[in-house]
């Protein structure tokens, strides 16, 4: 008995018995055997690729299903509802990297005034995605709905203001560090450069029109020697690949300004330190490595000179960035065309108040009550900068920015949640 195999696939197609004694039919019955038998295989054929067809657009629709982590209803309804505002006079805001360090507590500060606040972040693992789990965790107790996607997905950007017409962006969303940069440099394009566009280009078409609040660095003073660090101070010479992302996207920022008119507020951090913290940042990776008895490597400059940094504690940025946002103005652009001239601002936003890495150390060790085993070597050429100052006079006038802790206190609060997070309290000596 043929196989099936056998049966769909002839090995001489065309060649099948015939009664030998009707010869006058024979050259008939061969060409009828021959059509029939490519009609089978061309039906087969047909057969089988709308099978495949059918089976892939399955696949393709399956994958989309499983791999989409927004749409739908009910995902509306939460974008909606984390975006309701509860105070008269309030704002509606897209907090971009809501779950990084800063857009953590901006987002938090926010709610709790009362203003409608939706977050975005696409959880990479530039640091332990948990970190940023848990963060988010905390934002859903207090309401704050975080969508998971990333910044250059333009489609997802406009779902988001078509289901809510924001009032104002705070984009917190980069790729962050100094030394990373030279591992990974094409990831701080990906997000410092073409997602700051992509947010743009979908906020120029809004309507109406959100007021923008982002953050730059202080790292776009590169070698800048002029202290304390102005606003008005050159900014052309970077000493990392992060800086030459900031200082291009102000350029950018300026650019989406003057064209579609967007109300644009460039905030230049200095060291942001507190609790929820990045672990990459100096501070915490050193009580890391002091509680478990490891060296720290800290860096010195020139002339054997200790490196200092304008540390400023999270609070304080938070009130920073708050004030941006109540005094942006607004945007005077309608879909994609500018009106008039809209506010484009730029900030200091630090403590004014540098302090010498060794001596962060030893507030450290007074808190943690454990002397660290210091490791001093010279600053390699990696893009970090010896020291950085602000003057944040022009943030005071126009914001009313004030900072008020100071790194002894600060340290403290940072020191405190630690411990506490990563489950040191119940040890003797850390309470």
């Amino acid at each position: 008995m043929p196989s099936l195999e056998e049966e769909l696939f002839p090995s001489t197609p065309g060649k099948f018995k015939i009664d030998r004694g009707h010869s006058m039919n024979r050259q008939f019955h061969r060409c009828f055997a021959s059509t029939s038998t490519m009609f089978l295989w061309a039906l087969f054929l047909i057969a089988l690729t709308a099978s495949y067809l059918s089976f892939q657009s399955f696949v393709d629709s399956g994958s989309r299903y499983f791999s989409a982590s927004w749409g739908g209803i009910q995902w509306e309804k939460q974008v909606r509802n984390s975006a309701q505002i509860h105070r008269s006079g309030g704002m509606s805001v897209l907090v971009t990297g809501a779950a990084g360090f800063v857009g953590t507590h901006v987002s938090l500060a926010l709610k709790k005034r009362g203003d409608g606040v939706v977050g975005l972040d696409n959880f990479n693992n530039y640091y332990d995605p948990s970190l940023k789990r848990a963060r988010t965790s905390l934002l859903n107790s207090h309401g704050v709905f975080v969508v998971e996607g990333d910044l250059n997905d333009g489609k997802l950007l406009a779902k988001l203001f078509d289901v809510v017409a924001f009032t104002h962006v705070m984009h917190l969303a980069a790729q962050a560090g100094v030394r990373y940069a030279m591992e990974n440099p094409n990831s701080y394009v990906h997000s410092n450069i073409a997602g700051l566009v992509t947010l743009l280009e979908v906020c120029k078409s809004a309507k109406p029109q959100p007021a923008i609040v982002w953050a730059s660095s202080s790292s776009v003073y590169g070698l800048n020697d002029k202290v304390p660090f102005s606003e008005s101070d050159r900014t052309d010479q970077p000493a990392s690949l992060y800086a030459a992302t900031k200082k291009a996207g102000e350029e950018i920022t300026h650019t989406y300004n003057h064209i579609y008119g967007l109300s644009i507020t460039g905030l230049r951090f200095f060291t942001v330190y507190g609790p929820w913290g990045r672990p990459d940042m100096a501070y915490f990776s050193f009580t890391r490595n002091i509680l478990q008895g490891k060296p720290i490597t800290i860096y010195r400059g020139k002339n054997r000179a200790d490196l200092a940094r304008d540390f400023t504690y999270i609070d304080d940025i938070v009130k920073g960035c708050l004030g941006s946002l109540d005094t942006s103005g607004e945007s005077t652009g309608s879909g994609g065309k500018k009106t008039g001239n809209a506010p484009y601002r730029i900030f200091n936003l630090g403590n004014t108040s540098p302090v010498k890495v060794p001596e962060l150390v030893n507030i450290l060790e007074r808190h943690l009550k454990v002397k660290a085993k210091r490791n001093i070597v010279d600053m390699p050429g990696n893009g970090d900068v010896p020291f950085t100052h602000a003057n944040i006079s022009h943030a005071q006038r126009a914001l009313g920015y004030k900072p008020t802790t100071d790194l002894q206190t600060g340290l403290k609060k940072f020191v405190r949640w630690y411990l506490s997070y990563h489950g040191y309290n119940n040890r003797k000596g850390l309470q």
